[in-house]
Order: structure tokens, then sequence, then C-alpha cells
């Protein structure tokens, strides 16, 4: 029970990736690509709140919105590898619209004058009053950093299936390498942008290295799930073709 109580964070984030992950898989397989467009919108909102909060987790200081800022990753590129670039880019259009809707409306609950029987004004204000910066941050990174992630997922297939000559191999190269680089650019974008001034620098690295890593893990493991998609949109295929 000590030893549970000690690893709990390491618990519920481990628990929590294959849960996302797992979503991610099932929405694509029940809805197709919308079923992507939806769970990449939803976690690309909730990441912003769960941002705010800090954990000590395998022996770091982290944000707490790294899994599902991860998983947006995952969906690009599954999108990229079984839809079409094109359905990438609106994956990512999507949801910075969708961050744009909550950021104007959860700033509006704040100008609303609670009534005398209200009880969740004050711990609403409280977090959401520090939201704007985290999100106008995480918009302008996230379509930089996701943008570039499809750009360099396709420069990296166009470049294998050439040497190569088949456009299904190298699968975990462009998986990995894009998600790596572009998770470098988004980690370091980030963190300088929102917890700049709020903590002190040498936090802001031990936060910066701490998010990095675990994104290195989370990379490495969506592979499998990439893997798995293609595998999902091939049957569908084929059952569409017959």
């Amino acid at each position: 029970l000590v030893w549970e109580a000690k690893m709990m964070n390491e618990i519920l984030l481990i628990g929590s990736l294959i849960f996302i992950y797992g979503m991610a898989l099932l929405g694509y397989k029940l809805f197709g690509k919308t079923g992507l467009y939806c769970i990449s919108a939803a976690a690309t909102i909730l990441a912003n709140i769960e941002v705010l909060i800090m954990i000590k987790a395998f022996g770091a200081e982290q944000t707490l919105g790294n899994v599902l800022f991860a998983v947006t990753f995952l969906i690009t590129d599954i999108l990229s590898e079984c839809e079409g670039k094109k359905a990438a880019d609106k994956a990512v259009y999507t949801s910075f619209f969708a961050s744009i809707f909550f950021l104007v409306l959860s700033q509006s609950w704040l100008h609303y004058v609670p009534s005398e029987s209200d009880w969740a004004s004050p711990a609403i204000r409280t977090i959401f009053s520090n939201t704007p910066r985290m999100i106008i941050a995480s918009l302008a990174v996230y379509g930089i950093s996701q943008l570039f992630d499809v750009w360099l997922y396709h420069k990296i297939w166009d470049m294998t299936s050439k040497k190569s000559g088949n456009r299904r191999s190298f699968l975990w190269l462009r998986n990995n390498g894009s998600t790596l680089v572009s998770q470098l650019i988004n980690t370091f974008l980030f963190t300088l942008f929102a917890f700049y001034g709020t903590y002190g620098l040498s936090q802001i690295i031990s936060i910066f290295i701490s998010s990095y890593v675990i994104y290195i893990f989370t990379s490495l493991l969506d592979t499998p799930v990439v893997y798995l998609a293609r595998r999902v949109s091939d049957k569908r295929k084929t059952a569409e073709n017959q």
C-alpha cells in the first residue's frame, strides 16, 4: 500500500496513456476520421486545463497535460498515414478552432455576477483566470508544431518511398522522426511562453526536460497504435471495395 501511494502518479499516467491512445484507436475504428477530429479537439481543450496542474512523477516535476497533448500528435500521424495530408491538416485546424471557442466562452464566465447561493464561481475564477496565457501560448505553439509535424511526416515519407520503392515501409521512422522533432519544438516554445516569469529558470528547465522525456516515451509507445490504425483503415477500404 505504501508503494502504491508513492507510485500513484506514475500508475495514473500510464493508465491515462493506455486509455487515451485506446480511445483514439477506438474512435477511428467506430467513426473514422470524424472520431479522431472529435478526440483531437477535446484533448486540446482539456490539456489546456490539465497543464495548470503540476505533479511529480518518474522523479521529475511536470505538467499534467503532457499525455493529452501527445495524443494530438498520434492523431495527425494516423490521419497522415491513413487519410492523407489534408485530413491531418484539418485535425489541426479543427482543434485550433475549438480552442478559440473554449477560450472566448470560458473567459465570459468570469464576467457574470454570481448569485448568493453560488458556490462554484470562486473555483472557476481561480482556474480560468489563469487559462488565457496558457491557451494563447498553446494555440500559437500547437499550430506551429502540429503543422510542422504533418509536413515533416510527409517529407520523410516521400524520402523513404523513393529509396525503398514501397510507400508502406518505414512507418516507424516517419512516425517517430516527425513526432520527436515537432515535440521538441512544441515543448521548448510552450514551456518558454507559458511559464516564463511564473517559475524560475531552473524550474522551467526542469519542466522542459521532464516534459520532453515524457514525449519521447509517448512517441515511441504510439507507434504500435499507428500500425493498428493502418490495419483498421486497410480493413475498411477492403470492405468498401467488395
